[in-house]
């Protein structure tokens, strides 16, 4: 169930733990935020959607629901749809910000001052990508950065510190400093697990050099765990999270295979092998994650020693 546009969808999953659903413009429609109730009586707010142009209207119908206010927003990840409306929620509210350590030099990288349009075109051009192409790509990254309101100096979270008895992992792939909190078999997950569709997990300007590395390892701790249920930044909560970590990684394993195939022997640039995995007309927000994405598969490969690169392209190694 997904909120109309501008109207958020308040729903109790169980005691003590609400979703809030808002509506996206991005090639996902909607983005859930968790409220979950403290020891104090108040709530803990985890993730807040895009910013917007009028706080006040999005969040007032939330905030009236409530029997109690928010005395806290942590924020899984850096992602727009995640962080962005940190700023608002927190002016409005008066609670903290608390943020990852490594997540949040991400998104002071990703969103802060001093963010570089000429050092993220080389980097893509590098990858192949056409300047028609990365002209659109900035232009919707432009609109897309002008709705994240994220907080500076926030309160930083390590692995293994507790938010009101919830426990803060640092579970790195869909963004190097990825947060989670759990406690008592549940997760308030983020985008570190999906229902139906799979994190995107891509290689970008300042990040970690092998993310889908860092994915393959996030995925084998969460078989480790003892889950009972993910809730999810997106579509339905997961009821079997080691299960679902299994079924992403044998996805990955086959775009890996697939990524190889799209090598001919002569040196193939990222954004060729992006059209080969993700084939047709894109828009540019999803072009780019598809450029990443094949980027970091490449990486991968390349560090696993099955191809090798040449030329700023790749090119496979015999197996």
């Amino acid at each position: 169930m997904v909120a109309a546009r501008n109207v958020p969808l308040m729903e109790e999953l169980a005691p003590g733990l609400l979703r809030v659903t808002f509506s996206l413009p991005l090639g996902i429609d909607h983005v859930h935020c968790y409220l979950l109730r403290s020891s104090s009586g108040c709530w803990t707010l985890v993730d807040t959607g895009l910013g917007s142009r009028d706080p006040e209207k999005r969040w007032r119908p939330v905030l009236d629901e409530l029997d109690a206010p928010i005395e806290r927003v942590v924020v899984t990840h850096m992602h727009p749809d995640h962080v962005g409306g940190a700023r608002d929620v927190a002016e409005l509210t008066g609670a903290p910000v608390l943020q990852g350590r490594d997540d949040y030099a991400q998104c002071l990288a990703a969103w802060g001052d001093g963010r570089s349009l000429p050092r993220l075109a080389e980097y893509w051009q590098k990858q192949g990508l056409p300047d028609d192409e990365f002209t659109a790509m900035q232009s919707e990254r432009d609109n897309l950065g002008a709705a994240v309101h994220f907080v500076r100096d926030p309160q930083l979270l390590d692995p293994g510190d507790e938010v009101d008895g919830w426990r803060v992992e640092v579970l790195r792939g869909h963004a190097d400093g990825h947060i989670v909190l759990i406690r008592d078999g549940v997760m308030i997950a983020g985008d570190v697990l999906l229902a139906g569709i799979t994190p995107t997990v891509g290689l970008y300007p300042n990040s970690r050099p092998d993310p889908l590395g860092d994915f393959f390892e996030t995925l084998d701790r969460i078989e480790a765990m003892t889950l009972d249920v993910a809730y999810t930044g997106h579509r339905s909560k997961v009821d079997d999270p080691a299960g679902r970590a299994r079924e992403i990684r044998a996805h990955h394993d086959d775009r890996l295979a697939r990524a190889r195939a799209a090598l001919d022997g002569q040196p193939r640039t990222a954004y060729d092998v992006s059209l080969a995995l993700f084939p047709g007309d894109l828009h540019p927000v999803q072009r780019r994650f598809a450029l990443a994405e094949a980027l970091a598969h490449l990486e991968r490969l390349a560090y696993d020693g099955r191809v090798t690169r040449v030329d700023g392209g790749y090119v496979p190694l015999d197996a």
